[in-house]
């Protein structure tokens, strides 16, 4: 009976143990499968609906390819930074993540070396400093590249007889004259602030005109040594201000949604938006009549020219500790396929950032009526230190709520910017 007792005991020690075995991971997020099949976590950045849709279109084409592989994807949004910086300080991180701007200087540490993959070699030029270093290092695969500006409803535009404003001057000009003929039916300039990156976005966009490319009015080496009067910065906030209390933003600037965008354009809502990416796309499906265009930032100081602001917009970049390392860069070639890149910055109305695929976008016309405008890369990724853009969301905020005037706005952005820089 003891020997019965005792073989059921063992019997039951090793089931345990294997349970235990079949449930545990194999590498940060990701997992192995007790049927062979290896799951690959994946964090990204995209956030509008026609991005997110082309994406997941990719990924269940490369399930469907490989039945081995599945693709866990989370594209959790505003959130995403606040997810990866505890991944980062637990050093668990996603098989497959977004390095959203910042592939060598916030997760260079993290991030597998790609240079002998076949898609480098077609790598766009104009990303050459952005995703490789002076080792020649690739921390990641570009999914599309972003030239950033103003988003416009084109046939508003048209009806009220105005040209895309190349100054701030102009774009305020503009805006007043929209509400004046709309009868205030239209919404000048539109914010999802509820979604308060998108504030962080007016001011990263419009920084660079205002402190980088004047040349009368350039403050890049102060930026970078520390050494930057921060009283400059507080046009912004004044500009911002006006426009709030003249009543060519959004009154709901404080809870607006990105996700309400698309709908409020086809409805002939809104103006001009900050708001980019799929917009156009989303709009024009809900009501085939609306236009959206896209212009360059325009310019804050007399003389200068206005400007794309850009780099890498969506990026893969491979976890170089994840246990299925072959399984996110066989991901990551799928993807480098010309046809599928092509698929992808269509889908999210961007070009692509390889040599050897062509994308016809829905704003193909607008940028190349603005060929000649130079892309200037985002203000924060070069001037700024890490942590910066959610100083910039949130003081934003507060001064749309009243809790900051413009020069408040300046000092906090100081002395955030001096504590980050110490850190």
């Amino acid at each position: 009976m003891k020997k019965l007792i005792s073989l059921l005991t063992l019997l039951l020690i090793i089931s345990a143990f294997a349970a235990g075995c079949s449930r545990s991971k194999t590498s940060g997020d990701g997992a192995g499968n007790a049927d062979g099949q290896v799951t690959l976590s994946l964090f990204s950045t995209m956030s509008n609906e026609g991005e997110k849709k082309a994406f997941e279109s990719a990924i269940a084409k490369f399930e469907e390819e490989n039945p081995d592989i599945n693709i866990e994807a989370n594209l959790p949004g505003g959130g995403y930074e606040d997810m990866l910086r505890v991944k980062m300080a637990a050093n668990d991180m996603p098989d497959l993540f977004d390095t959203h701007g910042w592939s060598q200087l916030r997760y260079g540490e993290y991030t597998a070396d790609l240079k002998d993959m076949d898609w480098v070699e077609n790598l766009d030029p104009a990303l050459d400093a952005i995703l490789k270093d002076e080792q020649g290092k690739v921390y990641a695969y570009p999914l599309n590249q972003a030239k950033d500006g103003i988003s416009y409803n084109a046939n508003l535009l048209e009806e009220y007889g105005i040209e895309p404003p190349t100054t701030l001057d102009g774009l305020m000009t503009a805006l007043e004259t929209i509400k004046e003929k709309s009868n205030g039916d239209v919404v000048p300039l539109w914010i999802p602030g509820g979604d308060n990156w998108t504030i962080a976005q007016i001011f990263d966009e419009m920084a660079t005109p205002l402190l980088i490319t004047d040349k009368e009015n350039s403050h890049g080496e102060q930026l970078l040594d520390g050494s930057f009067d921060w009283s400059n910065y507080t046009l912004l906030a004044e500009k911002m201000k006006e426009m709030q209390e003249k009543r060519l933003l959004n009154e709901d600037v404080l809870t607006a949604k990105l996700s309400q965008a698309p709908e409020l354009m086809a409805q002939n809502k809104i103006g001009f938006t900050f708001v980019g990416g799929s917009l156009g796309p989303d709009a024009t499906e809900l009501n085939p009549e609306v236009k959206v265009g896209t212009m360059p930032v325009p310019a804050v100081h007399e003389g200068d020219q206005p400007s794309w602001i850009g780099g890498e917009r969506f990026t893969l970049a491979a976890w170089k500790d994840s246990e299925h390392l072959e399984e996110a860069k066989k991901f990551i070639e799928f993807l480098a396929q010309p046809e599928v890149a092509k698929e992808i910055a269509e889908g999210t109305s961007s070009p692509t950032g390889l040599k050897n695929a062509e994308a016809d976008t829905y704003y193909s016309k607008y940028y190349e009526n603005f060929e000649e405008v130079k892309v200037q890369p985002y203000f924060d990724r070069v001037y700024l230190p890490s942590g910066m853009w959610d100083v910039m969301a949130t003081t934003g905020q507060e001064l749309l709520a009243d809790t900051l005037t413009p020069e408040q706005l300046s000092k906090k952005m100081e002395e955030e910017y001096k504590r980050l820089r110490s850190q």
